[in-house]
């Protein structure tokens, strides 16, 4: 792909603007040291980002010998941003400062009927407009929304190519999701989600090489290269969970069999407790998150069959999770999304057992294997600075508040 000044330009700024919210206050010494960019490429980023009323001047810093440095902060109340989660049995929604401080969420349930466009999409209408009632913003200083969608997403046509749990084929979500929601509007995946959102603040955060490993109804693998996100020629990176586990295994969505997702996601889950104990009293037919919750809590109990199947479900991740340890080599792999935080700690300690088992000796020594540090939903977090990449892009939507006066400066994270 050919990127143009224009392009490489965005791209600065939205990395110089990343390292500010993760490390308010900085000089721009500072900011030129992370990044990478030279002193006078970053001065002159710094003074677009203060233009753009999305950074402030909050003081200075005494420096070794020389003038004091004049340091820079996020500017909080310069707008707002919206992370949306489309999963296959909810739609969450999270208004963000441009701190990236949650100030609302709204959640919609969808059953197991309402997996047609237009359902989906009233629902993310109405999660939207709840965020922005709740927090009372005005609709002027929205820079825009990120959705993040269970599927292939063209990003730049906002089509939905591709979902396997629900059939859906080349829906145009954008124009559909535009009808109903006025502020500007930025497309992807969970997987691209959760990636950025570990980079920006849980445990990929300066790493060269991560992967985050999406645990909910489906399943992907999330790929950080280089210190950036990986996304594929056609924005296609990840899709782990339909790679083959089992040969002749469980039929998949995606109608080939034995994928990775068939095993781990909550459907596999629920249905290795199912062989394991076809009348067991945590079984919840129909409802996953009740299923999963049991499970964790009868985990947490010492719950024979419960252990069991944890036990086993880590078997079949450990031996996937193997294989992107011995072909990526990663630093971290990080366990992310709903189904890895209820089942917590003893999923992870026998997914570190299970993978132990299946990689090589060299490539997992180099390799942590972790629980998303995220309190927040990580996939709401990362769907929202989709919207903030998209603000910094030529004719987004700059905030209209004013520059606050000498205000304090937040603490460093």
């Amino acid at each position: 792909m050919r990127h143009t000044s224009r392009d490489i330009r965005t791209t600065n700024r939205y990395e110089v603007l990343r390292q500010i919210i993760a490390e308010s206050p900085a000089s721009r010494q500072e900011l030129a040291a992370a990044t990478g960019l030279s002193l006078a490429t970053v001065a002159t980023l710094v003074g677009e980002l203060l233009d753009l009323r999305m950074i402030t001047e909050v003081g200075f810093e005494d420096s070794a010998g020389g003038r004091p440095r004049g340091l820079v902060a996020v500017n909080a109340s310069g707008g707002a941003l919206i992370g949306v989660d489309i999963a296959e049995t909810y739609v969450h929604a999270e208004l963000f400062d441009l701190a990236l401080n949650v100030l609302a969420r709204a959640d919609e349930e969808l059953r197991p009927d309402e997996n047609r466009p237009e359902q989906v999409v009233g629902h993310v209408a109405a999660a939207v407009g709840s965020v922005v009632a709740q927090a009372g913003v005005e609709a002027a200083r929205v820079l825009g929304v990120g959705v993040s969608f269970p599927g292939q997403v063209d990003r730049d046509t906002g089509v939905a190519e591709y979902a396997a749990n629900w059939d859906w084929h080349g829906v145009p979500l954008h124009a559909l999701l535009a009808e109903h929601i006025a502020y500007p509007l930025y497309l992807d995946n969970p997987l691209r989600a959760c990636t950025v959102a570990e980079l920006w603040f849980g445990a990929a955060r300066g790493r060269g090489d991560a992967v985050v490993v999406n645990l909910g109804t489906g399943v992907g693998a999330g790929l950080a290269l280089g210190g950036g996100l990986y996304r594929g020629v056609s924005n296609s990176a990840g899709e782990w969970g339909h790679t083959t586990l089992v040969l002749g295994g469980r039929r998949c969505h995606c109608g080939n069999q034995g994928c990775v997702e068939t095993y781990v996601g909550a459907p596999g889950i629920m249905q290795n407790l199912r062989e394991a104990s076809p009348r067991s009293a945590l079984l919840h037919p129909g409802d996953q998150t009740a299923t999963i919750e049991a499970l964790a809590r009868a985990v947490a109990a010492d719950d024979p069959v419960a252990t069991a199947v944890v036990r086993d479900t880590a078997r079949y991740l450990g031996a996937g999770i193997a294989d992107l340890v011995n072909l990526l080599n990663p630093e971290v792999v990080v366990l992310s999304s709903w189904v890895a935080a209820r089942l917590g700690e003893r999923l992870l300690a026998e997914v570190r057992a299970a993978v132990a088992g299946y990689a090589l000796r060299r490539p997992l020594a180099a390799t942590e294997i972790v629980l998303s540090p995220i309190p927040t939903d990580p996939v709401s977090l990362g769907a929202a600075t989709f919207a903030l990449e998209g603000a910094l892009q030529p004719g987004g939507r700059p905030s209209p508040s004013p520059v606050p006066g000498r205000a304090r400066p937040p603490a460093r994270r």
